[in-house]
This record gives C-alpha cells, structure tokens and sequence, in this order.
C-alpha cells in the first residue's frame, strides 16, 4: 500500500499576523501583503541558494493566495472554519431543514421565471433573497462583530457554519436568477 500523504493547511491569518476572526483590519492586510511582498518576490532572491529560492517562491504563492482569501468574506469565513475543523468535506455539510422549506417558494418562482421571464416576477425573487441575506446578516451580527477566537463556542461555530452555507445557497440563486 502507498503511504497516505497528508497535508497541513495554512492558517492565513498567522501569516499576515491577523486575528482569527471573520472580521479583520482590510488595511492591516494590505499592508502586509505590501510588506510579504517585497520580503518573498522572486527577483529578490535570484542569488540566493536554490533552496532559498523556491522557498521564496513558495511563500510568494501563499501570499498571494493567503491574501485572496483573506480580503473576501466568504472565503475567509470559509477560511475560519476550515481551520476550525466546522465544515466537512464539499457535499456533506447539511443545510437546516426549516432553511430548505423556506427555499422552495424561492425555488418554484425561479423555474417560473426560467419559462417565461417577468420582470416583476424577477424583482419579487430577488427581493425574497435580499430579504433572506438580511435576516441572516442580523441573526450572526452578534458572533461576526464580537468574535474572540480564544472563547469562540461550539454554538458560536455553528452559527457561522449555519451562516455560510445559507449565504454559499442563496448566491447559487442569484446566479441562476435571470438576467434582463
């Protein structure tokens, strides 16, 4: 049997020397990636030994893509909770049922609208999902503007978790939602 590789992933957060939270300093982190920048660019380091070379590389790559991750929100919730351990792997997390129920109006008008496009329809959707996008940003207000990653709960975790699927579901509707 081949052995099992196993890889560690990067905590972004430490490399940009930021807080664990979904909530970060935009400005702390251009910063550093200015700084991290400059530190790993290759052409800085032509003479260096090899290894140092594509060690340079290497930390290059994660700050540009440390930094893409860092500066949306939702992949650096995404981030967060990979690191967490809260999600699972794609296609196992579950959605709440009362969620899903909520999603069926939204789903029928969208079919509806796939057959025969009307603009007030259209504006009643995308309405609904603003509305939903709403009350869910009020129901985590709490844990993504007070976040401590050394106190965080369980519960607290899953709210988030809760949070970004619904948000990763209701983006998928925008972007099946019809265009004018």
């Amino acid at each position: 049997m081949g052995e099992r590789k196993t890889t560690t992933m990067t905590n972004y957060f430490d490399f940009f020397n930021l807080p664990v939270s979904p909530r970060i300093d935009q400005k702390a982190l251009k910063r550093q990636f200015y700084a991290n920048s400059k530190r790993f660019h290759p052409d800085f380091h032509t003479l260096a030994e090899e290894d140092a070379r594509e060690e340079a590389l290497e930390q290059s790559t994660i700050n540009n893509q440390g930094y893409k991750i860092l500066a949306d929100d939702d992949r650096r919730l995404k981030h967060l909770l990979d690191l967490k351990g809260v999600l699972g792997e794609e296609g196992s997390n579950k959605m709440p049922q009362a969620f899903l129920m909520e999603m069926m109006d939204i789903n029928e008008a969208l079919m509806e609208l796939q057959f025969e496009d009307d603009p007030t329809a259209r504006a009643k959707v995308d309405e609904m999902i603003a509305s939903l996008e709403a009350d869910f940003d009020s129901e985590v207000a709490e844990v993504l503007n007070h976040y401590d990653d050394a106190t965080v709960s369980t519960t607290e975790l899953e709210k988030l978790k809760d949070y970004y699927l619904k948000k990763r579901y209701l983006r998928r509707l925008k972007q099946q939602s019809p265009e004018v």
